[in-house]
């Protein structure tokens, strides 16, 4: 069974300190204890025992897992549609369990004006249990990792720490908009699956890659149809010689990003576009490598997160010690080709890259930022046309770098997680509320067992604002159960309007709160 503690990492890279980004430089940096609005678990002593009041903000629960519910997935064309994966219980050698759930049965919560009394305030609070539409068995050991397939969520792939990769077919009725999943093959290529990530490429459907824990790098397509052979190897990789600890897709689907514990980078050309273009390395398998005997990228401790910008010019990768390298791309598709914006040639121009032919940037170091301390969990691109880098760490702040002007820290928040580990952040891509708000909203979890949405429009701190004005903290939803070790949420999914966060719980049980 593997821990659901984030990575720690055990010292920073001291060696470039002129590249790193001082924290002088940030536009607002913000303090433990700032944001307003906490709400804090009352607690009243008495003798003999310890009476806590639990907050539970969730407007409906999924409390069928009997572990941590380790992986969430959601559909991308049905976003009720969600599967959960953790174990069967707390041996080292339980069996994996997952299970697919429609969330549209969670009722608004309605708003009840001061009149009413408590006894109907009561009862618009009890929120839903839901019931399980599938069941994912047959894994031997945890289900770690879960994804639908892109473009239109065909099929839903589970991973588990067994080492199977088992894939299930998704149909939704157009009349009833009722979900049936079928079992369709399951492969066995390794012997850990660390993460799952689909393809985004419509020209390519139906792909996942998979990054294991002996450093392999896998890529599959699934085609039920062929029932010879319905799991497809398109490539395997074996360049990192530590564990595969992340992998992300560039937006058009052409490039793989994957870090490993080692410290490595490498960004593969799947499906041949960098080769035939001449822009790949010596190894025939990658448009960039890199490794800590580069001691421009060496970061000591191991690479936890990738995260490919938008436009395709750039990656980000954080590792132990809270450092983040900026990493160059070469630009393949016919969008990324086209000219690069002035936000977007500005954030270039810190590692003196030079935009105007596709190979000039490729691997180029454009940044080197360390303003946390330590390990960054988790990175999120903002959908453009804003240009922010949200980074999630293990001191439990998150750092927001504004990409345009040289990846200056527009916002550090100390504390976003009340001193536990940030576990993962991700923006809010089409909100509407606030009116104005797409690209700016950034939704975030920790072992504090607590989901935070932050506004990052707010006030610079020029203005000397305090409390959440300062943070941006816009709204918190309680109800797990935190404090680290047997606590915490260990993932989330909201869709692209960030309407409805649902929540993956080191407590097993999966939450729905309504914004």
């Amino acid at each position: 069974m593997s821990s659901s503690k984030p990575h720690h990492d055990d010292a920073a890279d001291d060696d470039f300190e002129a590249d790193m980004l001082a924290e002088d430089d940030a536009q607002e940096v913000l303090e433990e204890g700032d944001a307003e609005g906490d709400v804090a678990m009352d607690s009243d002593g008495e003798e003999g025992g310890e009476e806590i009041e639990l907050q539970n903000d969730s407007i409906a629960y999924f409390d069928s897992h009997k572990d941590s519910v380790f992986a969430i997935a959601q559909h991308p064309l049905y976003p009720n549609l969600v599967a959960t994966g953790g174990s069967e219980g707390d041996a080292d050698d339980a069996p994996g369990k997952g299970y697919v759930i429609d969330v549209s049965a969670a009722a608004s919560r309605p708003v009840l004006p001061p009149s009413y009394n408590s006894d109907a305030s009561a009862a618009a609070k009890e929120n839903a249990g839901l019931k399980p539409i599938f069941e994912i068995d047959g894994h031997t050991d945890s289900i770690n990792s879960l994804a639908f397939t892109l473009p239109r969520g065909d099929y839903l792939v589970s991973g588990g720490m067994d080492g199977r990769l088992r894939v299930y077919a998704v149909g939704v009725s157009s009349s009833s908009g009722q979900a049936q999943l079928k079992f369709v093959a399951e492969s066995r290529e390794t012997e850990e699956v660390n993460w799952l990530a689909p393809c985004p490429s419509p020209e390519y459907p139906n792909t996942v890659a998979l990054g294991a824990s002996d450093g392999s790098v896998w890529v599959f397509t699934i085609d039920a149809a062929d029932a010879s052979s319905p799991i497809q190897i398109v490539q395997s990789y074996f360049l990192h010689t530590g564990p595969c600890t992340a992998g992300a897709w560039s937006p058009d689907g052409l490039l793989l990003a994957t870090v490993s514990e080692d410290s490595s980078l490498h960004v593969f050309d799947v499906w041949g576009a960098a080769a035939a273009k001449s822009l790949v390395t010596d190894n025939g398998q990658t448009v960039v490598s890199l490794t800590d005997a580069d001691q421009r990228f060496a970061v000591e401790g191991g690479l936890y997160s990738v995260a490919v910008a938008p436009s395709g010019f750039y990656l980000a990768v954080g590792g132990a010690g809270g450092a983040i390298r900026i990493v160059g791309l070469p630009r393949l598709s016919q969008a990324s080709q086209a000219a690069p914006s002035s936000q977007q040639q500005r954030g270039a121009r810190r590692g003196g890259a030079s935009t105007a032919e596709p190979s000039a940037q490729a691997g180029a170091i454009l940044a080197s930022l360390n303003v946390q301390q330590d390990s960054i969990e988790s990175l999120a691109f903002s959908p453009a046309p804003q240009t922010l880098l949200a980074a999630g760490s293990v001191d439990s702040s998150i750092a927001v770098f504004d990409t345009a002007r040289s990846f200056a820290v527009r916002r550090h928040i100390r504390g976003a997680h009340d001193g536990e580990s940030v576990v993962k952040v991700d923006f809010v891509r089409s909100a509407t509320q606030p009116p104005g708000a797409a690209g700016w909203l950034l939704t975030s979890c920790g072992l504090d067992g607590v989901v935070r949405r932050w506004d990052l429009r707010g006030a610079t701190a020029s203005q000397h604002v305090t409390g959440a004005a300062a943070t941006g903290l816009l709204a918190e939803w309680r109800g797990h159960r935190g404090g680290g070790e047997g606590g915490g949420v260990l993932g989330f999914v909201q869709g692209d309007s960030g309407e409805r966060v649902i929540t993956a719980g080191d407590d097993a049980l999966v939450l729905v709160f309504e914004a």
